[in-house]
């Protein structure tokens, strides 16, 4: 029987896909950008600074659409709120240390933190999330270069399915923990807030409202007495007993 690789080395292979598939996406960025108004260099910089791939499409996005600059801070910088969240929860996971922690800000984006969630222990989860920030860091600002020199060329990138790679790392990290109801109500109630109410508000908005669908199951944790009523029925009743 071939041994188990390690959770370290589980989480290297992990944020080593995942850095592929996103950073791939940026070519998307690199070229949309340029197609909205920007030259290389102001979209290498955004990538290089901003470095939140929702926020710098919705920035661009209302660029190209002839928006206001305000609008367009306003819009990436709605989007940037949810880091702070994530900051929070990766804090007890980056280590100690004044500049460790400088550096992990901006590295703390959707994708470390969910590699980071995913592993099954604290060394792990470390590695997770270095390896995945770093890791898109890079491949995000050299595919943003690639893409904005070669946007002409390219033409539509969403006709090569990039988008859909980065969706699709997110679900393979996902898919594992999508084992109690409570996780399956969460996703999906969050899934539906966020689509209906797209198309409504400004970029960023949707994303906050149904992060509070989390916040609202993770409080009264409903679901989570559920499972665990229906993972020990006994126990269950002898409280209700008692």
């Amino acid at each position: 029987m071939a041994a188990q690789p390690s959770p370290a080395r589980r989480a290297w292979r992990e944020a080593a896909g995942v850095a592929i598939a996103t950073s791939a996406y940026g070519i998307s960025f690199g070229a949309l950008a340029v197609a909205s108004g920007l030259d290389v260099w102001q979209a290498c910089v955004l990538s290089l600074l901003m470095f939140t791939g929702g926020s710098q499409f919705a920035f661009v996005g209302v660029i190209g659409g002839g928006g206001l600059a305000a609008a367009a801070i306003a819009s990436a910088g709605l989007l940037g709120v949810r880091n702070v969240a994530y900051g929070m929860r990766m804090s007890p996971v980056v280590g100690d240390g004044r500049w460790r922690r400088a550096a992990a800000s901006h590295f703390t984006i959707d994708e470390s933190t969910a590699v980071a969630l995913a592993q099954t222990d604290a060394a792990a989860r470390r590695v997770g999330f270095w390896v995945t920030g770093v890791g898109i860091y890079l491949g995000w600002n050299a595919a943003t270069l690639a893409g904005a020199l070669l946007g002409d060329v390219l033409g539509d990138v969403r006709a090569y399915g990039l988008d859909a790679a980065a969706a699709a790392a997110f679900l393979a990290l996902l898919w594992p923990r999508l084992r109690r109801r409570q996780a399956v109500a969460v996703g999906a109630a969050a899934a539906i807030v966020a689509a209906v109410l797209t198309p409504a508000l400004m970029p960023g908005i949707p994303v906050l409202v149904a992060a509070l669908v989390a916040v609202v199951v993770g409080w009264t944790n409903w679901w989570g007495r559920r499972d665990a009523a229906s993972a020990h029925p006994q126990d269950a009743g002898s409280e209700t007993r008692s």
